[in-house]
């Protein structure tokens, strides 16, 4: 039995052109059949600048916790056990008010779980926590 052996002459050479031309001329297909449809808008009213009577009522309260667990309630620095009587306050001036808790990253847990059990103790239900 003899075997052939191949040298690198002999190899079976593949024609890829008729290939290319299949993968165009699908291409030039696809683009021409296409149907484009044009997205419709959604309008947006947008509210004015002018503060309506109820955005006025319905403030918001901040209350801040530094890194060093330090408090600010509206503005003011105050201890934890004096959230409670300050939410009161607030609740009583105006009923509609909205509690915003903003804690540093690096602040105790421990700070945000009395603050919001004082709130919740004043009689508020809903309380915002957020990030500095």
């Amino acid at each position: 039995m003899r075997r052939k052996i191949r040298s690198e002459e002999q190899e079976a050479d593949v024609d890829m052109t008729p290939m290319l031309d299949i993968v165009f001329i699908m291409l030039i297909f696809f683009i021409v059949t296409t149907s484009f449809v044009k997205e419709s808008a959604i309008v947006i009213d947008r509210p004015s600048k002018i503060e309506s009577p109820d955005t006025k009522l319905n403030k918001t309260v901040l209350i801040k916790v530094s890194e060093l667990d330090d408090i600010n309630f509206g503005g003011r620095d105050i201890l934890v056990d004096a959230v409670q009587a300050n939410v009161e306050v607030a609740l009583s001036n105006n009923p509609e008010v909205v509690f915003l808790v903003k804690i540093a990253k690096k602040a105790g847990l421990g700070v945000l779980i009395k603050i919001v059990d004082q709130v919740r103790l004043a009689g508020v239900n809903k309380i915002s926590v957020s990030h500095l």
